[in-house]
């Protein structure tokens, strides 16, 4: 699995690396507030929008999968309380006997 992730993240790294060599000398320019205009490389402003979208969902994931591991945690430290208990032994019910049927008397 670990495998897995390397080749993921190095084929990105080569896209991106392939991105900027092919694309390093565009220049994009931002209209910002007050008249004020920003001259950006262009794969440096694809690369700062793709962060600013992908880190809060990393955050908000890492967040949730902590999350879990502490629930898990407490679920497994009561599981293991309960498992420490020695168990009681259930109370044995006899059979009953059966009765003879009492006849009505007002019959």
């Amino acid at each position: 699995m670990r495998f897995l992730k390397v080749l993921l993240w190095l084929l990105l790294g080569g896209v991106i690396a392939g991105f900027v060599i092919y694309n390093g000398e565009q220049r994009v320019s931002i209209q910002l507030w007050g008249g004020l205009v920003a001259d950006i490389s262009l794969p440096l402003l694809l690369i700062v929008v793709f962060l600013a979208g992908f880190l809060p969902m990393l955050v908000a994931y890492q967040t949730l999968r902590w999350r879990m591991r502490q629930r898990f945690a407490g679920l497994e430290r009561a599981l293991a309380d309960l498992r420490s208990i020695p168990a009681t032994a259930a109370p044995r019910f006899e059979p009953v006997a059966e009765t003879p049927a009492i006849e009505d008397p007002r019959a």
